[in-house]
């Protein structure tokens, strides 16, 4: 019995730590859509990503609820502080700086893959996040939708 009950708490934290590190991603990329909106001038792509931005807030209020469901807390408000330099996110905002449109949108794809990488291994694991999984799905065929705008603009803004 103390077997199931440990196997169950263990499997528990997992889905809490999925659900966490995909939040990180999430507030990752609402910062860069934020700072892509502030080092662009156009005022197209100021408003793509600021309405992605919104989005990205909409996700995390949504995945902190399913972490709370788990009896936790996920005080996370901001994009991941540990393991930074290998964040797909920390490279987007980097490129910023270039004032570049292409630049930005070209680097913004790499962060986009990275997240629908982490959802889709967690909407692979299906059985521990079952109580989640429509969310999951639903958040991640967002992202695969920005990601499908941001490539088109990258055709669109090509030198």
């Amino acid at each position: 019995m103390e077997t199931i009950k440990a196997s169950s708490l263990k499997s528990k934290e997992l889905v809490t730590n999925d659900l966490k590190e995909i939040l990180e991603l999430v507030n990752d990329g609402k910062e860069g859509y934020q700072a892509a909106a502030e080092a662009t001038d156009t005022a197209e792509l100021q408003a793509i990503f600021s309405r992605l931005a919104g989005e990205r807030i909409v996700y995390a209020a949504e995945l902190k609820e399913h972490i709370a469901l788990h009896d936790e807390d996920a005080g996370n408000e901001h994009g991941g502080i540990l393991g930074d330099l290998h964040r797909a996110w920390l490279t987007v905002k980097q490129t910023f700086s270039s004032k570049d449109d292409h630049a930005i949108l070209v680097a913004i794809t790499t962060g986009e893959r990275a997240a629908i990488e982490k959802y889709d291994e967690c909407i692979a694991d299906y059985a521990d996040h079952a109580d989640h999984l429509k969310l999951l799905t639903e958040q991640r065929d967002g992202i695969k939708a920005a990601l499908t705008e941001i490539e088109r603009l990258i055709v669109q803004y090509a030198k």
